[in-house]
């Protein structure tokens, strides 16, 4: 019997590798297929200068998803040592998560990011116990004392952090945000929306490999230049 083009390369690459040939440049993708949102603007989903994969998302600190999907977050980002790109998107629904997400900005500027980490964390792991303002400072104050820092009477004096998470929202609207938590694989060439978290690690080896086939077939061109036409 004989092979098509798309069997023999089924047949030469790996799962992983042959599913990131299929995935186009600048265009959606999302895992599971046909399951990701329309945006308006994607042009900031790309990776930091240097990196060549990394997680785009945006969450919120009262959203139940977001709670399920940030130790699969932290997971991969521990397991690839790829950066993280976060940003907050408290719903106006929710009472207390715009708050939650300034403390947290408290602990990454004044503290350290990987303090911040840990009270996004237990927020998410606390969510049901929090049902107000007032249960949030009293989580807070708590875990700010079990972690030996001293809180301090107003987080925010100034409303810098509060502008940081407006800043955040404002541009979660501009791509067209409709849900949290959003969550993407992003490269320097395309990105993929993850709507199942358990899909992330599978997600990152797509991207992995499409981004190292892509360096293998530029590093080609660069071993073999085109021979110039007499």
């Amino acid at each position: 019997m004989r092979l098509t083009l798309m069997n023999r390369l089924a047949l030469a690459v790996t799962p992983a590798l042959f599913l990131a040939l299929l995935v186009p440049a600048n265009a959606q993708y999302s895992a599971p297929p046909n399951t990701g949102n329309t945006f308006k603007d994607t042009s900031m989903l790309k990776p930091p200068a240097g990196a060549k994969v990394a997680i785009f998302t945006f969450e919120d600190l009262e959203c139940p998803a977001c709670a399920r999907a940030f130790p699969m977050v932290q997971g991969a980002i521990e397991h690839y040592k790829i950066p993280l790109i976060r940003h907050d998107f408290p719903l106006k629904m929710h009472l207390w998560s715009f708050d939650a997400a300034v403390n947290a900005r408290y602990l990454q500027d004044k503290v350290s990011p990987k303090t911040a980490e840990e009270y996004r964390g237990a927020v998410f792991a606390s969510q049901t116990a929090i049902a107000s303002k007032e249960d949030l400072r009293n989580f807070t104050q708590r875990w700010f004392q079990s972690h030996k820092i001293t809180m301090p009477f107003v987080v925010d004096p100034q409303g810098t952090l509060a502008k940081e998470v407006q800043a955040d929202y404002a541009l979660g609207e501009r791509i067209g945000l409709n849900q949290t938590p959003t969550i993407w694989v992003v490269t320097p060439k395309n990105w993929i929306q993850v709507t199942d978290p358990t899909q992330l690690f599978q997600t990152i080896d797509t991207a992995l490999a499409q981004t190292s086939t892509s360096s293998t077939a530029a590093n080609s061109k660069l071993r073999h230049p085109a021979t110039p036409q007499k």
